[in-house]
């Protein structure tokens, strides 16, 4: 047995034949995109991931969403709930984002042979087809592998976060569907549909049960088009484990009990009008003969990284925490006073019981105070995402106007005045009339919105819903009508003044 190249690697508990030549980028990335992240894997083989962006930038900031489908048949395991998401890496500092990486494709036969055999697989296009018939034990044990291999063969690879290696894992259900919606790629509306944006039909995006479909089989990685984050057969073909175990929903919360492990995305056995996000079922760990294993079900890892990563984090996530609901937030009101207060009595009472009671009031005041601060910015988030779309019907409507004006003055204000110069000028009128109103109602909700929460809580959000939209293809053209937006409140802010025209003219002068 000839093992040229790097000859015995003994990395993983067991000896590793890497003898085998590197893989053709069409056995592990047969759809490549811009910024795909790629990392080596044993075997000179490879896997692909893809970003997915939370617009928050501190690791105590998190981003709120929601997952589940309102109006489900199952509503004790599907109904929609609030939930919360940050990512874990940061990129360059003027970055407004975090990021956790999930991987592009459905781990493959391939992959799974490189990571657990003692030789090295052979690639081939058979072994595209994704890792099925697995208990959730070996899925874990796999990605344990992955992390060791890659420590001791390519950490250079992995991203770090303060310092700390990001490792890999079985997604969480957040992370799992967050990613399959489109995250913030799609809009909101798109974000809670049953399903992600597919422009050309399900067919062309996922593998149902059907013979329009898989017909009844396990198709290769990689064949239909990906979602909006670049991901495939996030919906059908092999469903994913998750990371937690299953619970049930009880409205707006989880159940108590832990069941067995999240299965997630349906599979080439699940009917079309049961191909949904929000779809999700349990799966014990054990039954009679010992692991569970599925003929239809594989996993896709997620890449992550560590909490606390260092002293100074934890430092900074201490600060951050004792802010929470305090009232260190300028214009927060009285209410996180009243919470300050409260925290400041009983650390001057010394009757233990008593300075628990206050304690315990003050953590359940903060707690509502915060929830109370991060629905007012997401408020925030909606105003300027209003503005910035008034702003855009502000130039259109504006520059018709201007058009109609100038056909008029060129049709009706010379010594041979054109027959249709009584249309002309109704359809004129008509217009700027239009406008004006428009203009009124821009001029109402920016004033209304900078005098409800002022500069110190909007000016925050800016950064915020800027990333919200430059990570939305559908949106991107908004961005330079909220900056605009933006410096029409600033200016109101700090002048005081009602300048409809001003803003009028701002608008219609915003170039993309």
């Amino acid at each position: 047995m000839s093992y040229k190249r790097f000859g015995w690697l003994f990395s993983l508990g067991y000896l590793l034949d890497a003898s085998a030549a590197g893989w053709e980028e069409k056995f592990y990335n047969p759809m490549p995109q811009d910024n795909d992240v790629v990392l080596p894997m044993p075997c000179e083989g490879a896997m692909v991931f893809r970003k997915v962006f939370i617009p928050v930038a501190g690791p105590l900031d998190d981003y709120p969403t929601s997952i589940g489908q309102d109006g489900s048949e199952f509503g004790y395991v599907e109904q929609t709930r609030p939930t919360f998401i940050a990512g874990s890496f940061t990129g360059a500092k003027s970055d407004k984002s975090r990021y956790y990486l999930l991987a592009k494709y459905e781990m493959s036969q391939l992959q799974y042979a490189a990571l657990t055999e003692e030789t090295c697989p052979s690639a081939s296009t058979k072994m595209r087809l994704p890792q099925v018939s697995i208990s959730w034990v070996q899925a874990v044990e796999a990605a344990d592998k992955y992390n060791l291999w890659l420590r001791k063969n390519a950490a250079d690879k992995l991203p770090k976060e303060d310092g700390a290696l990001g490792f890999l894992r079985l997604p969480t259900e957040v992370e799992w569907e967050f990613a399959a919606r489109g995250g913030i790629e799609v809009g909101a509306a798109e974000f809670r549909d049953t399903r992600y944006p597919m422009p050309e039909g399900l067919n062309a995006y996922e593998w149902f049960a059907g013979a329009q479909s898989s017909n009844g089989k396990l198709q290769l990685s990689g064949l239909q088009k990906p979602n909006p984050l670049g991901l495939h057969d996030m919906l059908g073909n092999a469903d994913e484990m998750m990371f937690e175990p299953f619970r049930l929903n009880k409205l707006d919360r989880q159940h108590g009990q832990a069941g067995g492990y999240v299965v997630r995305g349906g599979n080439y056995l699940t009917a079309q009008g049961d191909m949904h996000t929000s779809q999700r079922k349990e799966e014990p760990y054990y039954n009679s003969e010992g692991q569970v294993k599925n003929k239809t079900t594989g996993l896709r890892l997620a890449l992550v990284s560590p909490t606390l990563t260092s002293r100074e984090r934890v430092a900074s996530i201490e600060g951050s925490w004792k802010k929470l609901g305090s009232g260190a937030t300028p214009n927060a009101g009285n209410a996180p006073a009243t919470a300050q207060a409260l925290g400041t009595l009983a650390s001057g009472i010394e009757d233990k019981a008593l300075k628990e009671k206050l304690q315990a009031l003050e953590n359940q005041l903060r707690a509502s105070n915060q929830q109370q601060e991060e629905t007012r910015d997401q408020a925030i988030r909606a105003s300027l995402n209003l503005g910035a779309f008034l702003c855009t019907k502000m130039l259109d409507d504006g520059q018709y106007v201007d058009f109609l004006q100038k056909n008029y003055a060129l049709n009706c204000e010379s010594a041979e005045k054109d027959a249709t110069c009584d249309m002309r000028k109704s359809k004129l009128d008509e217009q700027k009339d239009r406008l004006h109103k428009l203009s009124r109602y821009y001029a109402s909700s920016l004033v209304e919105s900078a005098t409800l929460y002022g500069k110190p809580l909007i000016e925050p959000q800016v950064p915020v819903m800027e990333e919200i939209i430059s990570r939305n293809k559908q949106l991107q053209d908004l961005k330079p009508y909220l900056r605009t937006h933006w410096a029409n409140q600033k200016t109101f802010l700090q002048k005081q003044k009602i300048d409809t025209e001003a803003w009028l003219k701002s608008c219609k002068t915003v170039t993309q």
